[in-house]
């Protein structure tokens, strides 16, 4: 059986870094967690590094500002690795044409923001669909009303035109408040359900981890033992699935995304866990209703 635990003590003696998600880990996208503040202030004090590890398709800047926003202390963390980073490196590169269409909000128009440790990103022009070259998505235009089912007609003028998808925020649905919402992944997954190419940035694929230990290493100023690291989320395809494939220990917080799958009250119903890992063909390091 899963060890379930009841408190991130138990387990935090064993690693000098985490790896932490933010939306159903440390907020709720509308404010922070207090009880996942103050285990992460725990572990911080007693010199722990914490990472915050985010599927944001937005730049480290603009989701530190986020979290300004909602009232996340900046001395809570020591670095931030987003998807949007990962991806943005990726678009500044070229592969994907130097014009690319945008598939998402206005607020997250930092995404293509010039930055002196991104090459070639000043050279990428937003342009309408029928000119270009590539497709780059960050969300819904609107999240609050619309679903994947809304971009039919965009996906598949994409798709005829054999345009590749950069897909900066991998997750398919996260929680704002008490109301599930769309991101990212699921429009790029509709786009491949209908033919086209799809690319990731964030978890759980690789770029996003080797863009976090890279900013470990060099805030450490030395490598960290993977065995050190813990990765903490909620989410199974995503933050535990991507952890472990990097052979980093994993903790689960049940109360988040697989909350009613779980049974989770308070804490998750142990046989209901153990079913809901099996069915994800994963395990886990420790499970726990919410982060604390």
């Amino acid at each position: 059986m899963t060890r379930i635990i009841e408190s991130f003590d138990e387990i935090s003696d064993n690693y000098d870094v985490v790896f932490c998600d933010l939306w159903g880990c440390l907020h709720n996208g509308i404010a922070p967690f207090p009880a996942a503040v103050t285990a992460l202030e725990r572990f911080r004090d007693k010199g722990g590094i914490v990472l915050l590890l985010t599927n944001s398709p937005r730049p480290k800047a603009s989701v530190m500002e986020q979290l300004d926003g909602i009232g996340v202390a900046r001395d809570l963390y020591h670095e931030v690795a987003s998807s949007g980073d990962s991806a943005r490196s990726a678009v500044g590169s070229g592969q994907f044409g130097k014009k690319v269409y945008h598939l998402g909000p206005e607020r997250d128009f930092p995404f293509f923001e010039p930055s002196p440790f991104i090459p070639g990103l000043a050279d990428i022009e937003r342009v309408p669909l029928a000119e270009a070259e590539g497709v780059v998505c960050t969300g819904l235009f609107d999240d609050t009303t619309e679903t994947p089912d809304d971009y039919a007609a965009i996906l598949l003028e994409a798709k005829n035109r054999g345009l590749k998808l950069i897909c900066a925020n991998p997750d398919v649905m996260v929680d704002r408040g008490d109301r599930r919402i769309y991101c990212a992944g699921a429009i790029a997954g509709a786009y491949t359900e209908r033919g086209g190419e799809s690319l990731y940035f964030g978890k759980p694929h690789p770029p996003i981890y080797d863009l976090a230990r890279n900013r470990l290493t060099a805030f450490a100023g030395k490598v960290i033992d993977d065995k050190r690291i813990l990765c903490i989320g909620d989410g199974i395809n995503t933050d535990i699935r991507g952890g472990v494939g990097e052979g980093l220990d994993c903790l689960f917080i049940t109360g988040g995304l697989a909350a009613r799958e779980t049974g989770t009250d308070g804490q998750p119903d142990q046989l209901l866990l153990a079913r809901f890992l099996e069915a994800a063909q994963t395990t886990v390091t420790a499970s726990i209703g919410h982060l604390r």
